[in-house]
């Protein structure tokens, strides 16, 4: 278990992390979102001992990251996959660290095999792809079998089979009991992964909350119906306190009854129905509403720009 207490980073009169309070439990993966320069991975370095917090605590498992005696063991991390000796190939600098932390040999055979590089294990660490260093990078976090993971950013550089592997080996990590907090800018994919979601937006907490409750409270309540009879559904449909709307033929946009009440006056009219959907947000465009003012940069619209070109 990761825990943060009023955690704070300031840097002179910037203010990265602004007094954060939650709690990443064992058996979920929990996703860490939020835009640039939120202060995840400046969160991340903190709970690792790597940067001290101005005010504050995070304990992993009850006891700062530097007091646990075997620390590898306590927690495997993936804040920078690039941070390897690149005359060194991906088997030495495994067995490296296996070596230093008292991890025997066979470990790096294992953890090898688990990432997929058998075939370049034996390769200088320098001349690998950015996705062949995650998977390197992702294998250091697993060496010493650890109960805790914190990966920044995970599965860049990957391509999609590599992200669907990273993905169930998340996912089978947590079933094991595991805590495993994992911060990402692909929205689709941590959408599939994570069970639970912590959002930041300058530095401050904005949401910690399950995935599904997260969309469903950015989600409206808009039902989309088509039918071959959609005149005489909508004739049916219209009362107090329901809005139908006609977007296109044979369509409507229900708003302010259930998918289940709409079935329901479809079945006793004899309505065929070839679509009844309740509208669903993307975790995406969640994450769009919700952290729309803690953006640190701003581009500017296409469509002005050739505006502003045109006027010119």
């Amino acid at each position: 278990m990761i825990e943060a207490r009023g955690l704070t980073k300031r840097y002179g009169d910037k203010v990265a992390v602004n007094a954060l309070t939650f709690t990443v439990r064992p058996g979920v993966v929990t996703g860490f979102l939020g835009p640039n320069g939120a202060g995840k991975s400046t969160t991340m370095r903190m709970i690792l001992g790597l940067d001290a917090p101005t005010a504050g605590t995070a304990t992993v498992n009850g006891k700062p990251y530097a007091e646990h005696r075997q620390p590898l063991r306590a927690v495997g991390a993936l804040l920078e996959a690039r941070a390897v000796h690149t005359s060194r190939s991906a088997y030495n600098h495994l067995r490296a660290l296996a070596a230093t932390h008292g991890i025997a040999a066979s470990r790096v055979d294992d953890v090898i095999d688990l990432v997929g590089l058998q075939s370049v294990a034996r390769k200088r660490a320098g001349g690998f792809s950015l996705g062949m260093g995650q998977r390197l990078g992702i294998a250091s976090a697993l060496l010493a079998d650890p109960q805790t993971l914190i990966l920044d950013e995970p599965v860049n550089g990957l391509d999609p089979e590599g992200i669907r592997w990273s993905r169930e080996l998340f996912k089978s990590l947590a079933a094991e009991g595991r805590t495993v907090f994992v911060s990402s800018h692909m929205m689709s994919e941590m959408a599939l992964t994570a069970e639970h979601v912590i959002v930041v937006g300058r530095g401050r907490l904005i949401a910690d909350m399950p995935m599904a409750q997260l969309i469903a409270n950015a989600s409206t309540n808009i039902v989309s119906v088509r039918s071959p009879e959609a005149v005489r559904l909508h004739t049916a449909l219209t009362q107090a306190d329901v809005t139908v709307a006609s977007p296109g033929p044979d369509l409507l946009e229900v708003t302010g009854l259930s998918t289940a009440e709409i079935g329901q006056v479809a079945h006793d009219l004899g309505i065929v129905l070839h679509e009844l959907t309740a509208r669903q947000a993307s975790l995406e465009q969640a994450f769009m509403d919700m952290t729309r003012d803690d953006v640190e940069f701003h581009a500017t619209p296409q469509h002005e720009l050739i505006s502003t070109g045109s006027a010119a």
